[in-house]
């Protein structure tokens, strides 16, 4: 099977990535909130929403209220930790495991990256090597310098008025799948580099 087209992504549309920087920015965002800082249509910015809690970009809660009124519904950020765990990444992350072992039982050569840098840390990369190929990249792991080329990046023509937030957005979404897999790794950040179209991310051990 190929590489899925970057437009099936749930971050292919620029709303729903400036919808989910707001909410890595500041967690437990409404949506009226949300409609009013990016001039959405409330019913949009819902379906925006409906789009990332589906991919396990972010999570929700009711408002727990001790005075009259409605309580509100709040988004925020899947990162992994306890309060802000999405069970779609964590199932997507569980799933990416498994293939990767299966791999590496039917073609022994591949699994290396267990032997040097655990069960753990394998599975991680097992997780992020899907989400970035179902997010339309081709992701080129070094499991030595633990880097993740991302060259060419499929958003950086499309979305290139947008370069700095759609990073930004990425690098998060990045470390909340490796925060959902459970293990060591995290996102260092991304190497610099004088081409825009030049995508190297660090990984390293917390």
């Amino acid at each position: 099977m190929g590489t899925p087209s970057v437009g099936y992504s749930a971050i292919s549309s620029y709303s729903r990535v400036e919808i989910l920087h707001l909410i890595q920015v500041e967690a437990r965002q409404t949506v009226a909130g949300l409609a009013a800082a990016t001039a959405l249509h409330p019913n949009t910015v819902r379906e925006h929403l409906e789009r990332l809690l589906e991919a396990g970009h972010i999570v929700r809660e009711t408002e727990h209220r001790t005075t009259r009124g409605r309580p509100r519904v709040l988004y925020s950020a899947a990162t992994g930790a306890a309060e802000a765990s999405s069970p779609i990444a964590r199932r997507k992350a569980r799933a990416a495991a498994e293939r990767g072992d299966i791999m590496r039982r039917v073609m022994p050569w591949t699994g290396a990256s267990v032997r040097e840098l655990g069960t753990e840390s394998t599975h991680q990369l097992d997780a992020i090597a899907d989400h970035l190929s179902e997010s339309g990249f081709d992701p080129l792991i070094n499991e030595r310098d633990l880097t993740i080329d991302l060259t060419p990046c499929p958003h950086a023509t499309a979305q290139s008025a947008h370069r700095e937030t759609l990073c930004s957005v990425h690098l998060g979404i990045m470390q909340g799948v490796l925060a959902e897999a459970r293990g060591p790794l995290v996102v260092e950040g991304m190497r610099p580099s004088c081409d825009p179209t030049h995508c190297v991310v660090q990984l390293a051990t917390a």
